[in-house]
């Protein structure tokens, strides 16, 4: 059930979807009493008046907690695994009219909004998290933050059109870059890459004799995005030079751009695959 759908019958409680060891007292059903015991024997920890969180809690949630805040925007998404393109310094959500809190570091930056879920959680709404995620990053990182939660079913299609209806409209022309089944961040940048050169492509194409392939550019060039966390073993590298092996032996030609590549110098890997496609070895 999308979180839009389940605001139908009550508020979104998107701190369900942390681990259980970083969740709230409030969040997990304690009573008062049971409250009282892990504060006794130190499982718990008080962070504010009414707020306790474990004691192996998150430090973000932690400080957020203690700024009589939630964790917000591409703090929280990067916090539940969704992929975010640069570091940011802590983000959090303060309720508009809060009083009392406390001023808040330079390396925190506080959103004045109010959301949906309860006042007592310690992370922001996951819908409204992700619209102000869109607008703390570049463009093209918003739209693979966008693709990474669709993709781990964080969210679906009618909660999307939700984030878009609390946008600004100049934002609307990002809906139309989703793709969901991208199953990384390099690789929601690497199509917006090719998209910007105007060359024909296609997606997770599975090709015999090879498997399946990131991108398959022109009918001929297949483009594999690797990351250091999936092909720096020895084991993957043999893998994927056999895969490539397989590929030229049926005519396609292979690149792997480096997934910092992908991230950092795209105007550069942006050229260079220009001139790939451009330069197509004779057959």
């Amino acid at each position: 059930m999308s979180i839009t759908a389940q605001r139908k019958g009550r508020a979104a409680d998107t701190e369900a979807v942390l681990p259980e060891e970083w969740r709230s007292a409030r969040s997990l059903g304690l009573s008062r009493s049971e409250i009282d015991r892990a504060l006794a024997t130190g499982q718990l920890v008080r962070v504010r008046r009414g707020r306790y969180l474990p004691a192996a809690a998150h430090p973000d949630l932690l400080t957020a907690a203690e700024l009589g805040c939630r964790l917000d925007c591409v703090s929280l998404l990067r916090l539940l695994g969704v992929f975010v393109l640069d570091r940011h310094p802590l983000h959090v959500n303060a309720r508009v009219g809060s009083s009392r809190l406390p001023p808040a570091p330079d390396h925190v930056v506080r959103h004045w909004r109010d959301d949906d879920d309860p006042a007592t959680s310690v992370v922001a709404d996951l819908i409204s998290a992700l619209a102000q995620a869109c607008r703390c990053q570049e463009p093209r990182a918003a739209v693979a933050t966008l693709d990474s939660a669709w993709h781990q079913l964080l969210i679906d299609g009618e909660d999307v059109a939700e984030i878009f209806r609390r946008l600004p409209r100049r934002y609307r022309r990002l809906r139309a870059l989703l793709d969901p089944s991208a199953e990384s961040g390099a690789e929601t940048l690497l199509r917006l890459i090719l998209r910007a050169i105007g060359c024909r492509f296609e997606t997770q194409v599975d090709i015999a004799g090879v498997g399946r392939v990131d991108f398959l550019v022109e009918g001929w060039l297949i483009i594999e995005c690797d990351s250091e966390a999936h092909h720096s073993g020895w084991d993957a590298q043999k893998r994927d030079r056999r895969r490539d092996l397989a590929a030229a032996a049926q005519g396609y030609t292979t690149v792997r751009p480096l997934a910092e590549d992908v991230f950092h110098h795209r105007d550069r890997l942006m050229q260079q695959l220009r001139a790939v496609v451009t330069n197509r070895p004779a057959r």
